[in-house]
Formats: C-alpha cells, structure tokens, sequence
C-alpha cells in the first residue's frame, strides 16, 4: 500500500527516490554470489563500527581543538586548506558522476521519451550527483561536528551546510564542464577527458600537499615569512579577508552559512533551469557516437607484414593501450609519484640515495605488475591466439617485454642521473630497479590469470596469491635498493647486513614460489 506522504509517480520526489535507491544497491562494488547488489550485512556493520569508531576519535580530538577561535588566521588557514582538499576530491567525485549519469547508465533515452519534463529529470539527475559527493565526506566529518555538539560548541555543526553547498557547487560546475565539453570536442571524447581528470586530480592533490618539502631551505624561509606577512591584521589572509567565508561557515559563521546555502541554491537553480535543453542534446551526441563508421579510404597505404612476431606483438600491445586512454590514466597515476621523487634528484643540494632507490624500485615494480596484467592477463582475444601458428611462449615472452620495456625507460634517466651523481649507489640502484622490474613481470608471467582489460580497478580481487607475491616483490627489491644504496655512502653495520641478505632471500623465495606456481598449472594444463 502506498503511503499518502509518498512522492507521486513522475515527480521530482519520486524521481529523486528511484535514484538514491538505484545508490543503494549499486554500493556494493560486486554482485554477491545470491546476485543481490546491496551491500551485505557484514557490510553495513563495519561501516557502522568506523562511524562509531570515528565519534570516539572526534570525542577526543574535540575535547582540545572545539573552543578554538574562529578569527585565528591560523586556524582559518587550516581549516579552508580541508576545505580545498575536499572540494578537490568533490570535483572529482562529481565529474565521474557527471560521465555516469550522462553516458554509462543507459536510461536517459527511455526518460526523455516518457511525458517527463526534461527539466524534472536533469534536476533530480544534479541532485544526486550532488548527494553521492557530499555523503563520503560527510561521512567522515559528521562524526568530528557531533562529537563537538556534545562538548557543548554547536557551532561545528556548520559542517553540514557547509560541505553540502561546496557539493552543491561542485555537481554544478562538474555537470556544466560535462556538457561544455560534449558540445566542443565531442561525447566519446568527454567521456575520456574526464575520467582522465577524475582519476589525475586526486594524485596531483597529494603532489602539491608535499611540494613545499620539495624547496631548498631558502626558499622554504622566504615562504613562512610572506605567509606570515599575509596572515597579519591587513594583510591578504588576514582574519577579517573574504577568502576565509567558507572556513567561516564550516565553523559554524552565520552570515557565511547563509551566504554558501544561498550561493549554492543560486547555482543549483541556474544550471537546473538553463541546462536542460543542453543535457538533451548532450545525451543525443553521446547517443549518435559510434552509430555510423567512416568510409575507408581505398588509397590508404595497406598494412606492412615484413617485421618478426616479436615486433609485431610488441607493436600490438603498445598501440592496444595507446588507444584506451582512461586506461593509460589508471596506469600511469603511479608514475604522478614520480614527480617529487624527480624533484629530490634534480635539486643542487645533496641527493637522498637510498630514499630514493628505495622509491624507484617500488614504483616500477608496481607499474610492471600493472602493464604485465594489461599485455597477459588481460588478452582480448586469447581464443585466436591459441589457434594461431605461433607458439604460445612466444607469444607470452613478446608480451612480456611490451610490459617490460616502457618501465624501464621511464625509470632510466633518473637513473642515469643517479649513477652520474654517484657512480657506485647508482649503479646498485639500477640493479635493484631492473630486477624489480624483471621480478614482477615474471611474476604475472607465471602466475597470472585471465581478465578484462575493463576491469582493471578491481585486478587486484582475482588472486590473493598473487597479489602476495608482487607485494613481497617489491618490498623486498625496495629494501635491498634502501640498505644497498646506504652501505655505499658509509660504512655498513650489521644489522644492514642482515637486512639486505634477509631482503634478498625473501625476493628469491617469491620468484622462486612464483615459478613453482606457473609449473605446477602448466602440468595441470
């Protein structure tokens, strides 16, 4: 029986119901072996301990930081540095939502052609975009808000208006950056761009977050004082500057609050009202994309089939990613870490060698494992490979070494850079790379197992085994790169010695694990 209170077939209400409810039962990442899509049981009572769990921290933690001032620039300064931080993850968070609801939901069509007015439907579609960004977030800061409210500073409690309307303006602004795009470069290319730009912002958030360490102390120096000339009474960040509203109104600022809320609802309304019409016309280029495929030309040149099977299969794995660029941007977001790391090596003061080793051998063991799964695990076509007069090892090795190569020229002028530095560690250093680089590649070799070139997020669930041995791969080359790199530049002790031979054993061990893996389901094959 329907409740009287209940939003009627076709309003925005209902509309907005059926799209928290599709929320909840695509929370869980997988379908459960019962086929139900809503997170389990298990599920809901973890996420139930961390809240709790996250009221005890915030009891404690606001017991000292509540009664802090809210005209503290210093306070301010941190407070709005959060904000920022989150607004980045919102924008994120918010274009992938944006690419979801526009493109990869697939039932737009089937709404605009009901008696819905398009308008009803973008609306309720913005607010749920809107509501999935502020609700992680509100997740974890919610807790801190209450915890304050029981020590008596209710004014926290703007957390809430606050980080809903910075979600607000963020689903905004990422809806209408959805849209702009479709119109200039296309639907199949905005789906791409912005899946780019939702997997780069985070990973170039926590690069800024340690450039300042980056500087020589001189700099650093100049740094505080002109931040501390701004944050005087008069300056530019100083207690009374408009640019601390929103830090104002997550404390819980009257006026700010009112002025975020109204801000928000403004933007909410424009881009509901002005859009529309835009949206509808997004949805059809994203609808024609694809529909009807180009004449060939009858002059293009015909494709050259003189080189070796090796080359052509490196070629084929090469050009495979190359045209998949969202894939490119879930790989090489490991390589963004890189950038410090770049930044530490080319600097004129001394140069942290074992930090640095350490750093490099971890992240091209890790890119290897990923590109390995990519060119092995993740074959599109394994059943014409397999029939194919080419031998299979043939084939696996040449794949191999389309995952091999890129890695090690990535990581080699950094360590060409080192080994000018300092001959020797650097020459430790490429050792240690390059063997972690062999390592976890091999390791896929052996031990991989057949996936979807689509799925590569969730690689990481098809084998516990395997996960184990890349992990003990690139920890133990990453220690030995550490305790190597050290003992060249001073005298080693003992322990270092134990703990490099340790580090060396444990790396044998996994290769050694690794290929006894690969033989036994070879036999078993």
């Amino acid at each position: 029986m329907t409740s009287r209170f209940a939003p009627g077939p076709g309003s925005a209400g209902w509309l907005l119901r059926h799209e928290l409810r599709l929320a909840w039962y695509n929370a869980s990442s997988s379908k459960s072996k019962g086929g139900v899509r809503r997170p389990g049981f298990g599920t809901i009572a973890t996420i139930a301990l961390v809240w709790l769990a996250l009221h005890v921290v915030g009891w404690f933690a606001m017991g000292n930081l509540g009664t802090m001032a809210s005209s503290d620039p210093r306070v301010l300064l941190v407070v709005s540095a959060m904000l920022i931080a989150s607004a980045t993850f919102m924008l994120s968070s918010a274009i992938k939502s944006s690419v979801l609801t526009l493109f990869e939901r697939g039932d737009l069509d089937l709404l605009l052609s009901s008696p819905l007015p398009s308008r009803s439907i973008f609306t309720v579609r913005l607010a749920g975009v809107a509501t999935s960004t502020a609700g992680i977030h509100l997740f974890f800061l919610a807790p801190f808000a209450h915890a304050a409210l029981l020590h008596g500073q209710a004014r926290w409690m703007g957390v809430y208006p606050a980080l809903i309307g910075i979600a607000v303006l963020c689903a905004c602004g990422a809806m209408l950056m959805t849209l702009g795009l479709v119109r200039l470069i296309g639907a199949r290319r905005t789906r791409v761009l912005a899946q780019v730009i939702g997997a780069l912002a985070g990973a170039l958030l926590v690069i800024a977050s340690q450039s300042y360490s980056l500087f020589a102390d001189r700099w650093q120096g100049r740094g505080q004082e002109i931040l501390r000339g701004m944050l005087e009474h008069g300056g530019m960040l100083s207690a009374d500057s408009a640019l601390w509203l929103p830090a104002r109104a997550l404390m819980g600022d009257g006026g700010p609050v009112l002025a975020l809320a109204a801000l928000a609802l403004v933007a909410f309304a424009i881009t509901a009202r002005q859009t529309h019409r835009f949206f509808t016309v997004g949805l059809q280029l994203s609808a024609s994309t694809g529909a009807t495929a180009p004449a060939k030309n009858a002059s293009a040149p015909r494709p050259r089939f003189g080189r070796s099977l090796f080359h052509t299969v490196v070629l084929k794995e090469w050009r495979l990613i190359v045209r998949d660029p969202h894939l490119i941007s879930q790989v090489l977001l490991q390589l963004l870490y890189l950038v410090p790391l770049c930044f530490v090596v080319f600097r004129d003061n001394g140069v942290r060698m074992p930090a640095i080793g350490a750093g490099l051998t971890l992240l091209a063991s890790s890119l290897t494992a990923s590109l390995a799964w990519i060119a092995l695990s993740a074959e599109d076509a394994p059943d014409l490979l397999l029939v194919s007069p080419a031998s299979a090892r043939a084939l696996r090795r040449a794949k191999l070494a389309a995952a091999v190569m890129p890695v090690l020229l990535l990581v080699g002028l950094p360590l060409l850079w080192l080994v000018a530095r300092s001959p020797l560690a650097g020459l430790v250093l490429c050792f240690t790379a390059s063997s972690a680089v062999l390592g976890a590649g091999m390791i896929v070799f052996w031990c991989g197992r057949p996936g979807v070139r689509g799925n590569f997020k969730a690689r990481g669930k098809g084998g516990f085994l395997m996960n184990m041995l890349e992990l003990l791969n690139s920890l133990g080359w990453g220690a030995l790169a550490w305790l190597l790199a050290d003992a060249t530049l001073a005298r080693p002790s003992g322990m270092s010695a134990l703990g490099a031979s340790a580090a060396f054993v444990v790396v044998m061990l996994t290769l050694a694990s690794a290929w006894l893996i690969g033989r036994s389901r070879d036999r078993a094959v």
